[in-house]
């Protein structure tokens, strides 16, 4: 036997002593040296609860769940039109970008602040109209068809008519008076109505804002998105107490119940060689 061989020996020898004990299950899985590891050796708990309040949709868009909350005192534009000129005058209520001068002798204000401010700050805050009543000295006002007008610095036009006395609601039996609260339109500085005011006649309109941009919030780190989920009053007890039940803005769901399960591995160590096996508890 040469040299070479004993040594090839001697390090066979050597090695067989240090890993007498090895594991080849646990080698393979790679847990060597971890004695009391098993794969059946596990204890499974499956916890079943009810988790509140999921939304699906708040889930998969973080941003949803962190929408404003629009003041219920600050959701009001109460716009009061006259017009003194002794001949019927076109009106322009909004439209911030174009900001066209009234026709003479016709007067536009808003109750809650100005309608300069109106059109100024529905440039970069642009909100939400959802529900307008219309209230007239003259009846004959609610036959002039409004024009509501997009127009775009590009020149673009885009615009539908739209007649009051269309609209339906408990409160149209005053003839002096037209509610609609299907009245949708969203306002921006693009944004405007357009009518023939009759002259010596006073219109007052009251548009109800569903939701709107606050890019304040951006400061604070929060959605510029604010939304108001309470029901717009119609004036009539028994109609406004069955409005009381919130609805969805944004196209949001209403947060469903879902069950929820849980399930907590365990290990469990070997005592004695021996292997411990838990059964499947359920609470």
């Amino acid at each position: 036997m040469n040299k070479n061989n004993e040594e090839i020996r001697k390090f066979e020898a050597e090695a067989e002593d240090r890993y007498e004990d090895f594991d080849e299950d646990n080698f393979e899985a790679g847990t060597e040296g971890h004695d009391s590891f098993d794969e059946d050796s596990y204890e499974e708990v499956e916890y079943v609860g009810v988790e509140d309040n999921f939304d699906e949709d708040h889930f998969d868009n973080p941003q949803q769940s962190s929408i404003g909350r629009i003041d219920p005192n600050d959701r009001t534009l109460t716009i009061t039109i006259t017009n003194t000129s002794g001949a019927d005058a076109q009106v322009i209520v909004f439209g911030g970008n174009e900001n066209a001068a009234q026709p003479a002798g016709v007067t536009v204000l808003v109750q809650e602040s100005s309608h300069a401010e109106v059109r100024e700050e529905s440039k970069a805050n642009p909100f939400k109209i959802a529900g307008m009543k219309m209230s007239v000295s003259d009846p004959l006002q609610f036959d002039n068809v409004w024009t509501i007008l997009r127009k775009s610095a590009a020149g673009s036009l885009n615009s539908h008519p739209y007649q009051p006395r269309n609209a339906t609601s408990p409160q149209n039996t005053n003839p002096n008076l037209i509610d609609d609260s299907a009245f949708e339109m969203d306002v921006t500085g693009q944004d405007s109505i357009r009518f023939l005011q009759k002259t010596g006649v006073k219109t007052t309109l009251t548009f109800t804002i569903k939701a709107r941009v606050r890019m304040g919030n951006v400061l604070g780190g929060q959605n510029v998105a604010e939304v108001s989920t309470a029901p717009r009053p119609t004036g009539l007890p028994q109609i406004d107490l069955a409005k009381q039940r919130p609805t969805s803005a944004f196209g949001m769901k209403q947060k469903p119940q879902r069950v929820i399960r849980k399930i907590v591995r365990r290990p469990i160590e070997k005592k004695n060689g021996q292997r411990r096996r838990l059964i499947k508890k359920q609470r």
